[in-house]
């Protein structure tokens, strides 16, 4: 089932990658028309470009043909259907002569990784701008350069995509990933693919939780959501993961919520301890992503960030070496796949367990204590002990778990165990 999960992952992130996005325009249609047909409940939604959205106003959408530079020896550089990033994002169209100096007013290179083309953006301030490595930066000549960008700014819409799964209860877990950045494997591709494949298994669970699941453009996409569900949100969500960055198999990394002590804080990370145990705490003064949007002052989500390696902590970050295969691998979509599954398993199932009986119950005539106290208690019982010792009606499973150094995954076997034999109810959490 791993290989096959892995190959599906990575089949996905292959369609997904090549297509050049950005907040607004063509790439995101097609992105979220793509997550539609592997998921046919997502709704496609939009909002009108001009919209104010608290501080904010979406921008106009913007849509690229194409765009290139020809130099005095009549060469084509910084073709955009070579490579996507070659463009800066959002660039007004030109067509005109221009002097090496002008030129290089315009271009945007990477010194110390001299061999990569940088991601750039220019979403709010009309300008246009080109991507180029800085080895081939520096064998640019004095001359005339010929640019072209054939690019429109214009009335549209803003998209985005929502699913929702009804679960025994109105409270909600969140997941929002974004669908905005062009051609980068990790911090782009991985989160929709990953995210899809967790709306795939999530449809298969009893679920007591709802589930709210968003496709949007970062930073003003996750803006424009709260500021229609804002009161939904507030009221329904108990837990809400961000996903980003979760393709490479270098790490795993957590960013805490603002708070830092939310019960998806605490389950995310007695997860990573005790399961996954190299990983990179982060907390709120670290953040970057749309965590920023959903645990802002007024919304106070109760949201984390879960990746793999952290966006800015990869030496690919935002620049052409964030590939496919190199960067971004099966195994390291399956293993954020995992993560974040491991994660969500684990509210699910987090209860507060209370024990049936006053003092120690007993436990030899359900054949679980032994009959002479010549024999040791086995590890397994050992720990039973222990943990009726704390089912006091107030620990809930996590609690309880990291007072015992244990795994919440292998406390969930013990308290099976002490369920099968009736030595505790449980207390579902509000």
């Amino acid at each position: 089932m791993k290989n096959i999960i892995e190959k599906k992952l990575f089949s996905l992130a292959k369609r997904i990658y090549p297509i050049h996005r950005s907040i607004t325009g063509t790439g995101v249609e097609k992105t979220l028309e793509i997550i539609k047909n592997q998921i046919n409940e997502l709704k496609i939604k939009k909002t009108k470009t001009g919209t104010k959205v608290f501080d904010w106003k979406i921008p106009d959408e913007w849509n690229i043909k194409d765009a290139y530079i020809i130099n005095p020896k009549n060469k084509k550089i910084c073709e955009f259907k070579k490579n996507n990033l070659h463009i800066v994002n959002y660039s007004v169209p030109v067509n005109k002569l221009v002097s090496l100096n002008d030129l290089k007013k315009n271009l945007f290179t990477l010194p110390n990784r001299p061999n990569s083309i940088p991601y750039v953006t220019s979403y709010y301030k009309k300008i246009w701008g080109f991507c180029i490595k800085y080895n081939d930066y520096k064998k640019l000549r004095k001359g005339n350069y010929k640019v072209f960008i054939k690019s429109n700014h214009k009335k549209g819409f803003l998209h985005y995509g929502e699913i929702f799964i009804k679960g025994k209860t109105k409270k909600e877990i969140f997941l929002s990933t974004y669908i905005c950045h062009p051609s980068l494997a990790n911090n782009e591709t991985s989160g929709p693919v990953v995210t899809t494949f967790l709306v795939k298994w999530i449809k298969s669970l009893d679920n007591f939780y709802s589930y709210r699941i968003v496709f949007v453009p970062e930073t003003i996409g996750s803006i424009n959501y709260i500021f229609k569900n804002i009161n939904k949100l507030k009221k329904n969500v108990v837990a809400g993961i961000n996903i980003t960055c979760v393709g490479d198999n270098r790490n795993y990394s957590y960013l805490s919520s603002r708070a830092g002590n939310t019960k998806i804080d605490k389950i995310a990370l007695n997860i990573l301890k005790y399961k996954y145990k190299k990983f990179k705490k982060y907390n709120w003064l670290d953040r970057g992503s749309d965590e920023r949007q959903y645990c802002s002052p007024g919304v106070n989500l109760p949201m984390i960030s879960l990746m793999r390696t952290k966006y800015g902590q990869y030496p690919e970050y935002h620049n052409s070496d964030d590939k496919l295969g190199t960067v971004v691998t099966p195994k390291g979509l399956y293993g954020g796949y995992n993560l974040i599954k491991d994660v969500i398993y684990s509210f699910e199932k987090n209860c507060i367990p209370v024990a049936r009986f006053k003092c120690e119950p007993f436990l030899s005539k359900r054949k679980l204590y032994p009959t002479t106290s010549f024999k040791r208690l086995n590890k397994e019982i050992k720990l039973l002990t222990n943990f009726l010792s704390y089912c006091d009606g107030e620990n809930d499973l996590v609690n309880i778990s990291d007072i015992l150094n244990l795994s919440f995954l292998d406390l969930k076997k013990i308290l099976d165990l002490a369920k099968k034999h009736k030595l505790v109810y449980i207390k579902k959490l509000k």
